[in-house]
């Protein structure tokens, strides 16, 4: 693997035998798109999965009709798929348990199942964000809500994926990032397929912030899209906003080199440039002119970059941080900002040095 990406390595984390066996039933909190696609994924490999569902009626229509219709349509679900709208009888016992909600709602989704934990459970977030008002990363969430005990036994999933591809059978590969070495190679040995690869890094704060971020810069690429801009200023637009991602992430304590493998600019080129993805189609509807009351009420998905521009915001005037893309995003979704500025706010708004440059005196 080249000098960039040796943060990331998909061999064996550490060595001698892992104290955890291959578990036969998971538990899968949340059936959202990457939810049912994580547990069939873990359903294919021969194990069991409970998979939590929110919404009653999805769930018995998932059971009844063996597919997603609103969240995945046209996937049949696995048959060793079972839904169920009882989180305590979902993760009970299970040894391993993939929580895949809203990063909003983790908190909440990780009280309600605290009590019903084992004590020695592998916890798999595959959720990615910045809590509102604390501006904890998720990590941090589940460490205050769950308690020290399970500090070193979480993992955080994180990558270019979408989940329809995935389901397809596409080759994906994605990182996985744990305090301990060994909780990441398990989680990468439970998960992984000869599709769906999983690359070991020690940077938890690292992939949580470029899994949160990426999707404020990818609602700028998708405004500039929609004010009719083409490559050449989305290609600007991903490069500085790489530069504010990893200036916030340095400030933070993160590893600089996770920010050029998967989790960094791997998924950042993904949800930048792609119609599937939500934060992008939910900028270029902005950067047209609709309002974003009318464009949340017409969609029953999360675009996670809402919230977490608010929270970016945040942490860039905590650490006095000059990010002006994730700024303005800010400045378009929650005071009224007008599109029609934005790049000129943005890339033209004065004369900067790129990196590596030698100022001029």
């Amino acid at each position: 693997m080249d000098e960039t990406n040796r943060s990331e390595r998909p061999e064996t984390a550490a060595a001698g035998e892992l104290p955890w066996d291959m578990p036969d039933r998971v538990a899968v909190v949340g059936a959202g798109a990457w939810g049912t696609t994580l547990a069939n994924l873990l359903a294919g490999k021969g194990l069991e999965v409970d998979l939590w569902v929110y919404e009653p009626e999805l769930c018995e229509m998932m059971a009844r009709m063996s597919e997603n219709v609103v969240y995945l349509p046209g996937v049949r679900i696995h048959r060793r798929v079972h839904p169920s709208s009882d989180l305590a009888g979902v993760v009970s016992g299970r040894s391993l348990v993939v929580f895949v909600t809203p990063s909003q709602v983790v908190r909440a989704m990780a009280e309600r199942a605290a009590p019903h934990l084992l004590d020695d459970a592998i916890l798999v977030c595959c959720s990615k964000g910045i809590e509102k008002g604390s501006l904890k990363l998720l990590p941090e969430v589940l460490d205050e809500v769950l308690g020290r005990r399970f500090a070193n036994d979480a993992a955080f999933v994180s990558g270019p994926s979408f989940a329809s591809e995935v389901s397809q059978g596409q080759p994906t590969s994605v990182a996985v990032a744990a305090r301990d070495p060994r909780v990441a190679e398990h989680v990468r040995r439970v998960l992984g397929t000869d599709g769906f690869t999983l690359y070991v890094n020690a940077d938890v704060v690292g992939i949580e912030l470029c899994g949160a971020i990426k999707n404020v810069i990818a609602i700028a690429a998708g405004i500039c899209a929609g004010r009719g801009f083409g490559h050449n200023t989305r290609a600007a637009l991903i490069t500085r906003g790489l530069g504010e991602i990893i200036k916030l992430g340095t400030a933070m304590g993160a590893n600089p080199l996770t920010f050029s493998g998967l989790a960094g600019i791997g998924d950042l080129i993904l949800t930048c440039t792609s119609d599937l993805s939500r934060n992008t189609t939910l900028g270029r509807r902005l950067g047209r002119g609709e309002t974003l009351d009318a464009i949340l009420e017409a969609t029953h998905t999360v675009a996670e970059g809402i919230d977490t521009a608010r929270s970016v915001h945040d942490l860039a005037l905590k650490y006095d941080l000059e990010m002006p893309i994730c700024n303005q995003v800010y400045a378009v979704l929650h005071q009224g900002a007008d599109p029609a500025h934005f790049v000129e706010a943005v890339i033209a708004r004065d004369k900067r040095r790129d990196v590596g440059t030698v100022k001029v005196t």
